[in-house]
C-alpha cells in the first residue's frame, strides 16, 4: 500500500510539471544575457551576482534548476494564489517584474556554477547522511535522495536542486515547511517529512547537504 501511495504521489508531481510545461510552450524563449542584467540590479546584493549568495541566511540560486526557480518567483509574486510564499522582502522584490523577467532571471541563475561547500560538523554528518540516503522507517520519514538524488543534484522540474546549499538557509526552509509557514509543496509531501523530524535532525540534515556534491 504505501509503495502505490508513493507512485501515485509521484505521478502526480510528473503530471503537474507536465502540465506547467505545457503552459509555458507558448512563451518566449528566456533570455540568459538578459536575466544576468536584471540579476545584477535586482538580486546581487542579497543572492549575489552569480548566485552564490554571500549570506548564508539566503539562498543559492547558481545551479539551481530553470523550472524550480521559476516557480519560486511566481509563488513569491503570488501565483497561483494556493502557492504563494509569504515573504515581505520577495514579494517586494517580485511585484515589478514581469513574467519574461522571472524567466531571464530563472535561465541565469539555472546556467551558473554553484560554489562547493562543506558539511562543518563532524559529531552529527553520521545521522544527516543516515536520514538523507534511508529516511527514519519508524516514523515514516522517506529518505531525501529518493526526490533529490543521492549527490543532491534534484530532478527538474519536480525536485530541486540541494547540494552546496547553506546550512543556515535549508534547516529554516525545513522548519518553515514543518510549521506549514511554508506550504507550495506538491501534495504536502516535505510539510509531511519535515513534520516527523526534530530540530537535531534537521541541523543535522541540512549540515550533511551543504556538502553534497
Amino acid at each position: 500500500m504505501k509503495v502505490r501511495m508513493g507512485i501515485a504521489v509521484l505521478l502526480a508531481v510528473a503530471a503537474a510539471g507536465w502540465a506547467a510545461g505545457q503552459e509555458n510552450a507558448s512563451a518566449p524563449a528566456p533570455d540568459a544575457a538578459k536575466g544576468k542584467d536584471k540579476a545584477g540590479t535586482v538580486c546581487a546584493a542579497c543572492h549575489g551576482a552569480d548566485g552564490n549568495s554571500p549570506i548564508p541566511q539566503n539562498p543559492v540560486l547558481a545551479g539551481q534548476s530553470y523550472d524550480y526557480l521559476y516557480k519560486q518567483l511566481r509563488n513569491f509574486k503570488g501565483e497561483p494564489k494556493q502557492e504563494a510564499r509569504n515573504n515581505p522582502v520577495m514579494t517586494a522584490m517580485v511585484a515589478t517584474l514581469s513574467d519574461e523577467d522571472m524567466r531571464d532571471l530563472a535561465a541565469y541563475f539555472s546556467s551558473q556554477k554553484a560554489a562547493p561547500k562543506a558539511a562543518v560538523n563532524k559529531d552529527t554528518v553520521e545521522l544527516g547522511r543516515k536520514i538523507y540516503r534511508g529516511g527514519i522507517a519508524g516514523r515514516a520519514v522517506a529518505a531525501c535522495a529518493g526526490c533529490h538524488g543521492t549527490t543532491g543534484a534534484g530532478v527538474p522540474a519536480e525536485f530541486p536542486r540541494l547540494a552546496g546549499q547553506y546550512a543556515q538557509y535549508t534547516d529554516a526552509q525545513l522548519k518553515a515547511w514543518r510549521s506549514a509557514e511554508r506550504a507550495n509543496d506538491p501534495n504536502q509531501m516535505m510539510r509531511t517529512v519535515a513534520a516527523r523530524l526534530s530540530d537535531a535532525e534537521i541541523a543535522a540534515l541540512a549540515d550533511y547537504i551543504a556538502g553534497l556534491h
